[in-house]
């Protein structure tokens, strides 16, 4: 067969790639040629207009110098001009890349099937038949060299005397190679008490070799089968740096070469019923939960159910096509997805294939979306903080490398925003990112790129999204996927952010499935093992211990009330699993609190080892106080008369609620949070009205970084402060509010 490739390979690919590829390229970028033209014309005309007022001179009898206003409006235009003109370039250039790669690898794919195609046509006729026909000997040893019962057989002679036994050849074959098979699987079957029952057929759509099937397992070894695998690997194959022509036949070529001949063994079953993204098979006897199997039409799916008679499946893709009655095949390994820093900006969907636009992505590196969580001698205690930049969960919830901390509320209240931010502070920290949107809106997903890409966060982070459109399969195995991701960096010794948004949804998705698998349901028709559905998954979470790796994932599901009621099923279920929840409050966020964080319901489990030291100093008091003032405040409110006591400790807590609000996309460092929040408990901002103290925190910040850089380089380092520094910095703080 290695022959056969070599003779046909070049004759084929030279024809479509030379005589036909450059003239589909010139043509595709054509237009986008005569569009980059225009555009440097229109920068060229742009600089003729700054070089001609550039050489503007007044007249010679009354000589005027250039007003430094117009000097510097110069400048700026011509700033913005080069930079502009770098940007389009820049865009251009990439933009212009992959749309190359992308009708390259469109080429390369129609040329790989021509030649397949090409290749069953050639091998049909002279003299390749001959050559065919004289190795079928050498493909009965082969086959009778790897041919055994498997244990889904064996079970099935127990029930039943007699196994079927299908020898399939493209031409009729002679009758010593029939007999020699059919003796030896009769031996073999007789050793285990069964017998077979012998078919022999003739297929020419297999075009050459023979296939054996014993029960459900299939010996292959027939050159339809190695065009199959043959078209399958060479359209797996990424492109070299040289995408050309010749960078293509010369990866085709050593995509050949290492074609080599062998026996494929794999199992059938067969499609009982398709509805509703769910498909029962009969057979694959030995095939195991999570394993994936493929159509004949191609669409793949996972097995998520097997019964003694029968075996549910999920289809990842479209089902409509898939009929009754038609094969199904065990590919033979796990669900699994790419992972890998390739994945880094890119926006793609549960299955790993990218859905922004930017082409594909080539990465050898898989890992199965199920997979077994660290165990207690790989963990190692939560003890690096994992900064979120909001003033609010850094000091009152803080969360730490490694946690897993929920995030909770009523819809609207500012959820995702949180998650967002704390993703948009781990620029320049070396923590990847790892957002899930299932069930979102496609504009939701779009939106929240935009902003990534805006504050420069979107080159470290991976958007997976299984949108609302999606099926319950995909949405179901979108945060599975997500955890396969991000343990890839904790494996090798990083840090990664993982958001599951949210889980809700997630649990409703399952619901669905397990209700069309007809298992039976329980509280709120959720089905028994919903509990262990995300405590598999958020045990994946963890800080390894330098033995294991020494990475780390820290998790933030988000999960969605009703009405507040964090005692629902799906609530109460993941408060359990998890380190710790932020419960945001419908209340809080009406009236302006952002973030609205409930001190009372909000805790993390992991307290201040999650803190610097700094910031543990600064916090140790504030969740009593403010617990101390939203009790009050609600008494307050039924009368007038309050005592002097009670007044001050009113007054403070409001200022420190307006202090620990913050807007959206603007996470702080540490040392600016501690510095405030030890302003105002010191009281230097007992004097400024609640509703200015977004300026005063301006001002505050300002004036540490212009006037007293040195004390604010000590804040950065977030050691605890002594008596000695602690007086510097309220003699500091005095000086600000006094020149205020």
């Amino acid at each position: 067969m290695e022959i056969v490739y070599s003779l046909v390979n070049f004759l084929l690919l030279a024809l479509l790639i030379w005589l036909f590829g450059r003239k589909m390229i010139k043509r595709i970028f054509e237009g986008r040629r005569e569009r980059i033209n225009a555009e440097l014309d229109e920068a060229e005309e742009i600089e003729k207009t700054l070089s001609a007022r550039e050489s503007e001179e007044p007249a010679a009898s009354q000589p005027e110098a250039v007003p430094e206003e117009d000097e510097s409006g110069l400048d700026a235009l011509r700033a913005k001009y080069e930079s502009e003109k770098a940007r389009l370039a820049s865009a251009q250039e990439a933009a212009l890349a992959d749309i190359r790669r992308e009708k390259m690898i469109a080429l390369r794919d129609e040329a790989i099937n021509s030649l397949c195609r090409r290749c069953g046509e050639m091998l049909a006729a002279e003299p390749y038949y001959s050559r065919l026909r004289g190795m079928e000997p050498l493909f009965v040893e082969k086959i009778l060299e790897n041919l055994k019962l498997t244990p889904g057989d064996m079970c099935y002679l127990m029930r039943h005397d007699v196994l079927y036994v299908t020898l399939t050849s493209a031409y009729p074959l002679p009758d010593e190679l029939v007999e020699k098979i059919g003796e030896k699987a009769t031996e073999m079957l007789h050793a285990v008490g069964g017998k077979p029952s012998y078919w022999v057929k003739v297929d020419p759509a297999l075009i050459g070799g023979l296939r054996l099937r014993i029960g459900d397992t299939v010996y292959d070894c027939t050159v339809f089968n190695r065009l199959y695998h043959l078209d399958r690997d060479l359209k797996r194959r990424p492109l070299g740096a040289d995408i050309d022509a010749d960078g293509i036949i010369a990866d085709l070529r050593s995509g050949i070469k290492e074609a080599l001949p062998r026996v494929d063994v794999f199992q059938l079953g067969r499609v009982l019923s398709i509805s509703d993204g769910i498909c029962w098979l009969d057979g694959l006897a030995d095939i195991m939960y999570g394993e994936v199997i493929e159509f004949e039409c191609g669409e793949r799916g996972m097995i998520l159910d097997i019964e003694p008679e029968r075996i549910g499946c999920v289809v990842f893709g479209k089902y409509e096509h898939i009929e009754s009655g038609s094969r199904v095949r065990r590919v033979g390994r796990m669900a699994s997805v790419p992972v890998g820093d390739v994945l880094l900006g890119r926006v793609v969907d549960p299955l790993g294939s990218p859905i922004d636009g930017k082409g594909r992505f080539w990465t050898d590196e898989r890992r199965p979306i199920e997979y077994k969580a660290p165990g207690i001698p790989d963990r190692r205690s939560v003890s690096v903080p994992l900064h979120t930049g909001i003033k609010a969960i850094d000091a009152l919830v803080p969360i730490g490398r490694g946690q897993r901390e929920l995030i909770i509320g009523d819809r609207q209240t500012g959820k995702s925003a949180l998650a967002v931010d704390a993703i948009i502070n781990q620029k320049g920290k070396g923590v990847a990112c790892i957002y899930v949107a299932i069930g979102q809106k496609d504009a939701y997903v779009a939106e929240l790129r935009s902003k990534l890409e805006k504050y420069g966060a979107m080159e470290y982070t991976t958007i997976i999204s299984a949108a609302a459109s999606s099926s319950a399969t995909m949405q179901y195995i979108a945060p599975f996927a997500g955890a396969a991701m991000s343990e890839y960096f904790m494996y090798s010794g990083r840090d990664c952010l993982i958001v599951y948004d949210d889980l809700s949804k997630h649990a409703v998705a399952y619901r669905e499935l397990s209700l069309l698998l007809h298992r039976p349901s329980g509280r709120e028709a959720y089905p028994g093992d919903v509990f262990y559905l995300h405590s598999r998954l958020l045990e994946r979470a963890a800080r390894l211990s330098p033995e294991a790796g020494g990475g780390s994932v820290t998790a933030l599901p988000l999960i969605e009330t009703q009405a507040g009621d964090i005692s629902a099923y799906i609530p109460t279920n993941v408060i359990s699993i998890t380190d710790g929840q932020i419960f945001l409050e419908t209340e809080l966020f009406n009236e302006g609190q952002r973030p609205a964080v409930n001190v009372g319901l909000s805790v993390s489990r992991v307290g201040s080892s999650a803190q610097t030291k700094l910031m543990k100093q600064v916090s140790s008091r504030l969740r009593m106080d403010l617990a101390q003032y939203r009790e009050l405040a609600s008494f307050a409110q039924f009368g007038s008369d309050l005592d002097d006591s009670t007044r001050r400790v009113l007054d403070s807590g409001a200022r420190m609620m307006a202090a620990l609000r913050q807007r959206r996309y603007d996470p702080l460092p540490d040392w600016k949070q501690a510095l405030l929040i030890f302003a105002v408990s010191e009281g230097f901002a007992s004097s400024v009205p609640v509703e200015e103290m977004e300026k005063f925190e301006t001002a505050l910040y300002e004036y540490f970084e212009k006037e007293r850089g040195d004390i604010a380089q000590t804040l950065a380092t977030g050691k605890r402060m002594d008596r000695a520094f602690a007086g510097e910095l309220k003699k500091a703080l005095k000086e600000f509010t006094e020149g205020m």
